[in-house]
This record gives structure tokens, C-alpha cells and sequence, in this order.
């Protein structure tokens, strides 16, 4: 982009670390996120990059989260782990979470982890991917704010609902879907309405309860769920994992936490993990693996087919060698937040 200021990996990742440092977190903190934010810029996803600065720049100014926090542990059972964020971004809970929610998957075969009392900015495909990676199999579910009406309703009462599926692969990355229950991220809305774009038909209604392709009446009225019906049947699913099940908050008691509306109340993230190796006989473990890639060739045989995630790890060599550009106008917002005002 013509107006846009161009930075390698190491120079996100220095920025995020140095601004969240800055702006209150601690160093294990910010450590966290800003590999979430290099991770999300490598890959493109920049609705989960640098794009998000400010906005934990907020949450932190919004004194809810505790940006110094140290997350506790708790075993439950021998496959259920729960991990109390105290309050801060979750990050950094899931990075000191991943090696003993797998190692107990790979010690009873399946493992949950139950994330409480943390406030949830990021995606979800960084904690499967890297999961899958180890050669487990992975699901991840959130909530969020009160922004998706149900289905048939014309007010916001769903958060966005993301879930996310990590499959490992011997020989290829994994391949990773991370989706949104709702027919758009939060975050895609917000990059239009920053860039001055439509938004598509069916993403949003206006407060009028009327659909609408701009931004800012989106954001002031309710999003959609994928799919009607079906959609909403998934960001119930998702209400219920990750709020009841864990004993954390729905996504309308997360918003009326937010008494400062920073955006950014506090909330629970539920995770399966299975290791796929005790999922059949000894003798044929690994079998899995192997056959679901007769699925995936079959799937690429057909034209403008691709896995999900291919895209993604298709731009990372790209990035890697020639770092990423964000747009002018985020470069200075960012610059402005290397000192708290």
C-alpha cells in the first residue's frame, strides 16, 4: 500500500513488547501477546495484529484487567486442568497452559482446559496450531461481548463466538480452521470501518433492526450469524463451553462487566485437546494421520480448492523474508501509545 510503513517480524514483535511494557504489563505479559500479535502479522491476519494495540492499550486504561497478573492452576481431574488468568490478557495464560494440558491429553488421551478470569483479545488458531504441531488434536472455543443477535432477533446478545480446530500432519503444517459463529469477525467490521469500506450484505443489521453494509451502523446494531439458524446453534454451543460449562460469564454478563465499555471484559476460553495415538489399537497408531490426508487429497483434486490455513502458512515465507505494512495512520497511532499519556 502506497501510504504504508513497512517493518520486519523482529521490529512487530519489538513494538508490541515495548509499548504493552510501557502502557503497564508485565514482561511475561507482554511477551505473550506480542508473539500473538507477530504471529497474526506473519500470517496476514491483521485483524489480530498490530490493529489490536490500542485496543489492549484500552483494556488495560479501563482498569478491569490486571496487566501484571500471574496465572494459577488448578488440577480438577486427571484430564481437566483449570487455569485462573486473574484477570489478565489471555495469552499468556494459554502459553503457560499448552505443555501440561498436553501432557495430560497424552497421559489419559483426552485432556479439557478451562481458562476463567481472563480478558480475551486474540484469536484461537495460535493455541491449536501449536498444539497440533505436537501431533494433537485440538479444539478451542470463546465468548466475547454482547454483538450477534440470535437468530430471528434484531439484538445483540451472542459475542462473536469463534471456535477453532487444530489436525496435525506428518510431513505438512496442520491444518487449522479458526471461525467465527458469527457471518463476520469483529474485528473484519472494524477494519472496514477504519479503511472506509461497505461491509457485505448479510454481515450486520442497523439499530433499526434493518441490514445494512456500513460499518458504523453495524457496529451500533447487531451482527449476524453464519448460516441463520445454524450459525446461532454454534454460538449457543460456544455460550455454554465456554460460560457455564467452565463456571465463567455469558457474553452478555461479560458486557455488563465492562463498566468502562473498554471492549474488553473478562471472560473464559474451553479447550479439547486428544491425543490421536490413543484414539486406536497400538498397532495402528498413526493410521489416522495417514488417512485423513486421502481426505485432503481428494479435497484438492477439485479446482480453487485449498485446506484451511493454507493461506495463511503460503504467506509466511513471503513475511519471513520480507516483513509485513500497516497503514500510516495505525504506524502513529501506535507511536503515540510508546509513552502513557
Amino acid at each position: 500500500m502506497s501510504d504504508g510503513v513497512s517493518m520486519t517480524l523482529e521490529e512487530v514483535y519489538a513494538t508490541a513488547f515495548e509499548v504493552l511494557c510501557v502502557q503497564g504489563c508485565s514482561e511475561p505479559q507482554a511477551e505473550a501477546i506480542a508473539e500473538t500479535i507477530t504471529a497474526a502479522e506473519r500470517d496476514r491476519c491483521a485483524s489480530h495484529g498490530l490493529f489490536r494495540i490500542p485496543f489492549y492499550v484500552r483494556a488495560i486504561r479501563g482498569g478491569i484487567v490486571r496487566p501484571r497478573a500471574v496465572p494459577t492452576f488448578t488440577d480438577l481431574a486427571p484430564g481437566v486442568l483449570k487455569i485462573d488468568g486473574g484477570l489478565g490478557f489471555a495469552p499468556l495464560a494459554l502459553k503457560l497452559g499448552a505443555e501440561p494440558i498436553a501432557e495430560r491429553a497424552r497421559s489419559q488421551g483426552i485432556a479439557a482446559l478451562a481458562l476463567t478470569n481472563v480478558c480475551h483479545i486474540a484469536a484461537l488458531w495460535p493455541e491449536v496450531e501449536r498444539l497440533a504441531e505436537w501431533g494433537l488434536v485440538a479444539f478451542a472455543f470463546t465468548g466475547a461481548s454482547s454483538f450477534v443477535a440470535p437468530a430471528g432477533g434484531t439484538r445483540p446478545l451472542y459475542g462473536t463466538n469463534p471456535m477453532a480446530f487444530g489436525w496435525p500432519r506428518a510431513g505438512h503444517p496442520p491444518m487449522v480452521f479458526d471461525q467465527a459463529s458469527s457471518a463476520s469477525a469483529r474485528g473484519e467490521i472494524q477494519l472496514h470501518l477504519r479503511d472506509g469500506k461497505p461491509i457485505p450484505e448479510g454481515w450486520a443489521i442497523g439499530p433499526d433492526g434493518t441490514p445494512t453494509t456500513d460499518a458504523a451502523m453495524a457496529l451500533e446494531g447487531a451482527q449476524l450469524p453464519f448460516g441463520g439458524h445454524k450459525g446461532a446453534a454454534i454460538a449457543l454451543m460456544v455460550e455454554l463451553l465456554a460460560g457455564a460449562l467452565i463456571g465463567s460469564v455469558f457474553s452478555f454478563e461479560a458486557q455488563a462487566l465492562d463498566t468502562n465499555k473498554s471492549g474488553v471484559p473478562p471472560g473464559g476460553e474451553f479447550m479439547i485437546v486428544i491425543d490421536p495415538s490413543r484414539c486406536i489399537a497400538d498397532e495402528d497408531a498413526g493410521n489416522q494421520l495417514q488417512h485423513a490426508e486421502a481426505l485432503f487429497e481428494r479435497i484438492l483434486a477439485q479446482e480453487g480448492t485449498r485446506l484451511p490455513s493454507q493461506r495463511r502458512f503460503a504467506v509466511r515465507a513471503e513475511t519471513l523474508q520480507n516483513g509485513i505494512s500497516i497503514p500510516a495512520s495505525l504506524a502513529g497511532e501506535i507511536d503515540a501509545l510508546r509513552t502513557v499519556s
